[in-house]
């Protein structure tokens, strides 16, 4: 089998997770038409599976976040990166496939430890920074972390204009 079913088994369990269904080799070999062992010759395990897919999610966000670089992320300051991520979480494009790492209960703190592995280059604060810029760009991570989450959970997400006013504010947190 080629990447191109890898994709399509990557593709299909998202669509899984994105409908609300459970997330198992089974149940994504129907979703694409494979058979179990047709998954399982790319994802010998539901936790690979599930690996996978959070790597899925955390590539395109990646992408994304390092499109509104001027350089790679470990060449520019955390405030550029933090306003990436920020811009990211802002752009409305996220879904309930971005909470993938949450969506197995047995294997929750695995993929969470390696979300944060994952996302930690974006938003791990630099220990020698001044407390006060410090504690500026936490502020500004944690409005971007409430607008994401508010999108991919489809919970109360904000409108175009609330989503300007919570940037305007992380604007002014970022120019200190």
């Amino acid at each position: 089998m080629n990447s191109s079913s890898r994709d399509r088994i990557l593709s299909g369990a998202l669509e899984l997770v994105r409908s609300g269904g459970t997330v198992s080799l089974e149940s994504t070999a129907r979703r694409v038409g494979l058979s179990k062992p047709g998954v399982m010759y790319h994802f010998r395990t539901k936790e690979a599976l599930m690996f996978a897919l959070v790597d899925r999610v955390l590539d395109g966000w990646d992408a994304e976040m390092a499109r509104r670089l001027s350089a790679p992320p470990e060449q520019v300051p955390a405030e550029e990166r933090v306003r990436a991520y920020l811009d990211w979480c802002l752009s409305g494009e996220v879904d309930e496939t971005d909470l993938v790492m949450l969506t197995d209960q047995r294997l929750r703190a695995k993929l969470k430890k390696h979300w944060v592995e994952r996302i930690a280059p974006w938003v791990d604060l630099p220990d020698d920074l001044p407390v006060e810029q410090r504690t500026r760009l936490l502020a500004v991570r944690l409005l971007a972390d409430g607008v994401w989450f508010a999108d991919a959970a489809d919970v109360f997400p904000p409108d175009p204009q609330e989503r300007a006013r919570v940037r305007a504010i992380a604007d002014e947190l970022l120019a200190g």
